[in-house]
């Protein structure tokens, strides 16, 4: 019956919270009670309460923080003091707890690459001896574009590593370049697949010193991005900070190998925002993640199997910006080799305006070519 009150016991049968979680969420003004007797501070809650208290039941299941629980439960305390109507506010939530779990699925992909490159280093060295081993062909090109007057990007392809970086601020010429030339030791030293990890993190720690000495009083206003490839014979391993892009041309299909750590790429992923609003979003520019004065991020990390035929891109954003995915798989199909998919990469980012500098690396895998026989 409607204005009924429940003893704190008898709301936490009817709504799966404890009487412990009551009190908690009291305190922190998430779920008052209705009353509170003067004398004895026993706790009452309204029948109507039990909506509420089992919606935060649901919430704390998925593991939502507190704070953002109370968000998702005031659009409900509007409704009552006779706000927007209630589906509104029920479509309110429901985008408020969309939001959240993209956030947590975004967070366990990067956890579970991270496993099974584990996985990978724990398992996979007894199985290289027969593993066929392949060999990169690439090609780089870096280009100011047709606007900006100075090329901020870097750029570095070799017989094991290859690396884009995009550089911001007054200083992003020297700070990408000091993130790509940290990262050059890696072309000169055989890796194995059980140290790569490690191997990976120190570079990526050594190039996140190496801009923090170029950037300005140690702040955010000068930084770079980072995504680099590192080839071990039969693996590429894949280190990736901001929105410079990693693409596979495999079977003719092309896929978007990296995720872009900006502000309208988890504007997207949680609902909020379509790819062709992120277009020409006013803070499509903003970072998340980037090599800056500050201490170094938490880079994602995959492990991808190379198989004969594949074909690699790394690029900056000034290409994907202006290019589709979808024309940028099929000048990549098109092209002959390396050098001519960077050429013509470039080449439609300058026709399409140039907006901004444009660098690709583009690495072929390849079975070695054969021995000459000996006579």
């Amino acid at each position: 019956m409607r204005g009924e009150l429940l003893t704190i016991g008898a709301f936490a049968r009817a709504s799966r919270l404890s009487p412990k979680a009551l009190r908690l969420y009291d305190e922190l003004e998430l779920l008052r009670p209705a009353r509170v007797d003067p004398y004895s501070g026993y706790r009452y809650y309204a029948v109507e309460q039990l909506r509420q208290a089992r919606l935060v039941a649901w919430l704390r299941r998925l593991g939502m923080p507190l704070a953002e629980i109370r968000a998702v439960c005031a659009l409900g305390r509007a409704e009552r003091d006779g706000g927007t109507p209630g589906r509104r506010l029920g479509e309110d939530a429901a985008r408020e707890i969309r939001a959240y779990w993209a956030r947590v699925e975004a967070e366990t992909a990067v956890r579970r690459d991270l496993a099974a490159f584990l996985v990978d280093q724990l398992t996979g060295e007894s199985r290289r001896d027969s593993t066929t081993m392949l060999e990169l062909r690439y090609s780089a090109r870096s280009d100011r574009g047709q606007v900006r007057p100075a090329n901020q990007d870097a750029v570095y392809a070799g017989r094991r590593l290859l690396a884009v970086a995009d550089g911001f601020g007054p200083a992003g010429a020297p700070v990408s370049s000091a993130a790509v030339e940290a990262l050059r030791f890696l072309d000169e030293e055989e890796v194995g697949a059980g140290g790569l990890l490690n191997v990976l993190e120190d570079a990526v720690r050594g190039a996140g010193e190496a801009v923090r000495d170029l950037a300005a009083d140690g702040g955010k206003e000068n930084g770079t991005t980072l995504t680099a490839l590192l080839w071990t014979g039969s693996k590429l391993a894949l280190v990736h900070i901001g929105d410079s892009r990693a693409y596979l041309l495999r079977d003719g299909e092309l896929f978007r190998i990296t995720h872009d750590h900006s502000v309208v790429q988890s504007l997207i992923d949680e609902g909020r925002l379509t790819p062709e609003e992120a277009e020409s979003h006013p803070q499509r520019t903003l970072l998340l993640k980037a090599l800056t004065g500050d201490a170094a991020p938490v880079p994602d990390l995959r492990l991808h199997e190379a198989r004969a035929g594949d074909r690699y891109l790394l690029c900056s954003d000034g290409l994907t910006r202006v290019v589709a995915d979808e024309r940028i798989g099929e000048l990549l199909a098109a092209a002959p080799d390396p050098e001519g998919g960077v050429r013509s990469l470039v080449d439609e980012a300058n026709a399409a305006g140039g907006p901004d500098n444009v660098s690709c690396v583009v690495a072929d895998v390849v079975l070695p070519a054969p021995e000459a026989a000996v006579g």
